[in-house]
């Protein structure tokens, strides 16, 4: 039986986590045939299956004195290169698949990085969204009394995802510190004042858009007028508006899970500020932004139509920043017949397969978020290693790296794609490269 008919014999709902595994086994089939040695370890079988899931009760009350249970959720995919990292997710779409397939896209993301993390990925089906502070202090505690005791900054180190920014965080850290009666690295996206690094905030979004100049730079092309349609209003797709604004390009959308709005003179710096305010401070809904700027036009989700409107719009850029599985195969056709030249992936898995193959066939660059979106997990990284040696990087040092690592991780895909014949094909070189360093990693440290 093939290892995608046996894992999904094994685990038939999970459909995310075979969409994963799938793309990945396609593209190192020609590593596998160069080395056989890999099929003869087992190794698909072996890299496809967690070293450890923990899934365990978060019982919690709510300011009227309600009692609330939820699940949490770690998965430690692969520890082969470094200690598992990857980030925690706060949303009621949480489940087993969710994060295992996040949790495996998260080991060859972090091996692209070229720093020493393993991946991981957890989270928990419950909803920050209209709790009050102290009802996400007390889930942030209780959550963390199960999870602190398979944590640690040399064997799991957590970071923040959707629905887990600086405030959850905090939490989570206070009671993991509590608990171990210590104080040391073993979360990430912690506030400036203890132990968090400069544009860790900025990172994910900053990356992608580093990334797809790189991608334009393939075609001596810059962001310099360039209209881009960017999807989301959290952390990656602010920053990613704030990038490409700095650079010259024009950002055309905007979205949350309510609907999305279309500015045609383009979100400047002012208006991403307004979004920055609505968003972060006062939680609020981006139908508030055409409200505040008459002359964009919001559109509600409309659930009966085949595709998403916002990718139906004349842009040279796109730019996915929501969630997996939103742009596809109709979207990426409007895309491509307006005129996208660049599909450039801020959101984990964001592009369907039916999509990446419309890309692919019309010639559109496509970067996939394990390459393009690793600046968040990246500055991770970096902030690991400033709480390791106790001190603080500068600013300018740290968006150094930042692009230094995207600019490798750039041309190492390239030079993956074209060692294996499939040149300028970033999802293959991405896989490819991942992959071989963590199996080779694998291979020396022998079947364990």
């Amino acid at each position: 039986m093939d290892i995608l008919d046996t894992i999904k014999a094994r685990d038939p709902n999970e459909k995310e986590f075979h969409q994963a595994v799938e793309e990945v086994i396609e593209s190192v089939r020609p590593v596998l045939d160069r080395y056989p040695e890999f099929r003869k370890a087992a190794i698909l079988e072996r890299i496809t299956e967690p070293e450890r899931v923990v899934m365990f009760r978060v019982p919690w009350m709510d300011d009227q004195g309600q009692i609330h249970v939820n699940r949490g959720y770690r998965i430690g995919m692969n520890s082969a290169i470094g200690p598992y990292k990857g980030g925690l997710r706060f949303h009621p779409s949480v489940t087993l698949s969710i994060l295992k397939f996040l949790a495996f896209e998260q080991v060859f993301k972090n091996a692209l990085t070229t720093l020493a993390m393993g991946g991981g990925k957890g989270g928990s089906d419950f909803d920050p969204k209209g709790k009050s502070d102290n009802e996400v202090m007390r889930f942030c505690q209780a959550f963390m009394s199960e999870l602190y005791r398979h944590i640690g900054p040399n064997t799991d180190v957590p970071a923040g995802d959707i629905g887990v920014g600086a405030r959850e965080i905090g939490f989570l850290f206070g009671m993991y510190k509590k608990l171990k009666n210590e104080f040391t690295g073993v979360l990430t996206g912690k506030s400036l004042g203890w132990g968090g690094s400069l544009i860790r905030p900025e990172a994910t979004g900053y990356g992608a858009i580093y990334f797809a100049a790189e991608m334009l730079a393939t075609r001596n092309d810059t962001f310099k007028g360039k209209k881009c349609l960017v999807s989301g209003s959290g952390n990656v797709a602010q920053y990613a508006v704030e990038k490409i604004i700095q650079l010259g390009g024009k950002v055309l959308t905007m979205s949350d899970s309510s609907g999305y709005i279309f500015d045609e003179a383009g979100i400047d710096a002012d208006k991403l500020a307004f979004v920055m305010r609505l968003k972060n401070v006062r939680r609020g809904r981006i139908k508030e932004y055409a409200e505040k700027y008459p002359q964009a036009v919001y559109t509600p989700v409309d659930s009966s139509l085949n595709y998403n409107p916002l990718w139906d719009h004349a842009a040279d850029c796109a730019f996915p920043c929501a969630t997996q599985n939103e742009i596809d195969e109709k979207d990426a056709i409007n895309l491509a017949n307006n005129g996208a030249m660049l599909a450039c992936e801020g959101a984990n898995m964001p592009c369907t397969p039916a999509a990446i193959d419309i890309f692919m066939d019309k010639k559109v660059l496509y970067a996939p978020g394990k390459a393009s979106n690793a600046g968040g997990v990246a500055v991770s990284g970096l902030e690991m290693a400033q709480n390791s040696m106790r001190l603080a990087w500068t600013r300018k040092e740290v968006d150094n790296r930042l692009k230094t690592i995207m600019k490798s991780i750039h041309s190492t895909c390239l030079e993956a794609a074209a060692d294996f014949g499939q040149d300028g094909n970033y999802m293959a070189g991405a896989n490819i490269a991942g992959f071989v360093k963590v199996v080779n990693a694998m291979l020396d440290q022998g079947l364990v």
